[in-house]
């Protein structure tokens, strides 16, 4: 809670050049978003919450992000949650490549560049059979529509609940190994 709260007045980018609502607006966003669409997916939402933190871990990295931030999760949220955040960007490039009339916001569109760009057709046949691979894609379209300036999603706090069933989830699991 303690990084997600820290988000309140961090950026996608160092300069504010980025997309157009802070880190924490997005997470908040990105996980509306997906609890609508999702209800019943707890770690599809919370995946969306946090897909992001890699950009408060190590401000500028933007091809590593994804990876940073599903290293930071994996102790607490689990395998699936991490999985999902390290997948976001790998779905935009696989968006990028099967949709190519997809509109990106523009930081995405400058992002996409530095991440490798629209998948090859090996790499797109290779993402479409991983068993995560479609929920990476709705977690990346929630992603991409969680960037509206202004727009209300509720309270950080009111996360709190469904991230600490989340990593219940995982403890036990632990305890068992």
């Amino acid at each position: 809670m303690d990084l997600l709260h820290a988000c309140k007045g961090a950026w996608d980018t160092p300069d504010r050049s980025g997309d157009p609502v802070d880190l924490h607006d997005h997470a908040l966003q990105t996980a509306a978003l997906l609890r609508r669409s999702h209800p019943y997916d707890k770690e599809l939402q919370v995946a969306g919450l946090v897909h992001d933190l890699g950009h408060l871990l190590h401000p500028g990295d933007d091809a590593g992000h994804a990876d940073h931030a599903a290293d930071a999760v994996r102790p607490l949220l689990g395998d699936r949650v991490a999985r999902l955040v390290r997948l976001h960007v790998p779905a935009k490039r696989y968006l990028a490549a099967v949709e190519r009339e997809r509109i990106l916001s523009p930081q995405s569109a400058l992002t996409l560049r530095a991440q490798g760009g629209g998948m090859t057709e090996a790499e797109v046949r290779g993402f479409a059979a991983d068993p995560e691979g479609e929920a990476a894609v709705i977690l990346r379209q929630a992603d991409d529509a969680g960037k509206v300036v202004g727009l209300a999603a509720g309270e950080l706090e009111d996360w709190r609940p469904v991230l600490e069933l989340v990593a219940a989830r995982v403890r036990p699991a632990e305890a068992r190994a």
